[in-house]
């Protein structure tokens, strides 16, 4: 089972990886639900370490829909951390009434040239998660989704019922669904056990008195790392 961490700084990066992260989504803005981060903090996570490095690609908070001039910024983010050589890339674009919206992720795919992506929590916002599913099951390069079944924690009993229902419909597709947001390690194994997840994403869970603006916290993590293993 693998263990994706959220990392805003090199420490957390270094910190998540010594403690079992399998692989680290990199971001800014961590309140804003994570923005791309800089170049130079993406340079020196890669020069420090050997793992499965996502990149957000998410140019504002503002919404899921984004016109040319933030297309733009998107594909020449893409293009500079692909020359940077990360494992992967973590973005989504909607239609403002909601559907995925194909036209500008085909452009954003085709810029990655193959590199894996993760379509983010946007997806909780579509306003069909089953044709959103549909969809996005059309891109091989499209790996993962994080969801926390649209709702505010993924813990949340109609979340539970949501991703568990998500799981069963992607395995057809060999897409993976990665829950997150709201998970800590006291809810951890019951929530794997009935949702039949293969990742899981973890932010605040892992972080010195669950907030997401504090560092790693190497114990909580450890835990995490143990119960994936258990399973």
């Amino acid at each position: 089972m693998q263990v994706e961490v959220i990392a805003h700084t090199l420490g957390d990066a270094i910190l998540a990886a010594s403690s079992g992260a399998d692989r680290l989504e990199i971001i800014t803005a961590p309140h804003e639900g994570g923005l791309t981060p800089s170049y130079g903090l993406v340079q020196k996570i890669l020069e420090r370490l050997q793992l499965d490095i996502r990149v957000m690609i998410r140019p504002h908070s503002r919404h899921f829909f984004y016109d040319e001039e933030d297309i733009a910024t998107m594909l020449q983010d893409i293009a500079n951390f692909r020359h940077l050589g990360v494992s992967g890339f973590v973005l989504g674009a909607l239609t403002p009434t909601g559907a995925v919206d194909q036209d500008t992720l085909a452009r954003l795919l085709d810029a990655a040239d193959g590199i894996p992506v993760t379509f983010h929590r946007a997806f909780d916002e579509a306003s069909n998660f089953v044709e959103a599913l549909d969809t996005l099951s059309r891109y091989p390069q499209i790996t993962h989704i994080l969801t926390s079944g649209g709702q505010p924690s993924a813990l949340d009993t109609a979340a539970v019922d949501t991703i568990s229902e998500l799981v069963r419909l992607s395995q057809p597709y060999g897409i993976s669904i990665m829950p997150g947001g709201g998970l800590h390690h006291r809810a951890l194994e019951s929530f794997l056990r009935r949702t039949s997840v293969k990742d899981f994403h973890m932010g605040s869970g892992v972080r010195l008195e669950n907030n997401l603006l504090h560092p790693i916290d190497p114990e909580l993590l450890l835990k995490v790392r143990n119960i994936a293993d258990s399973l």
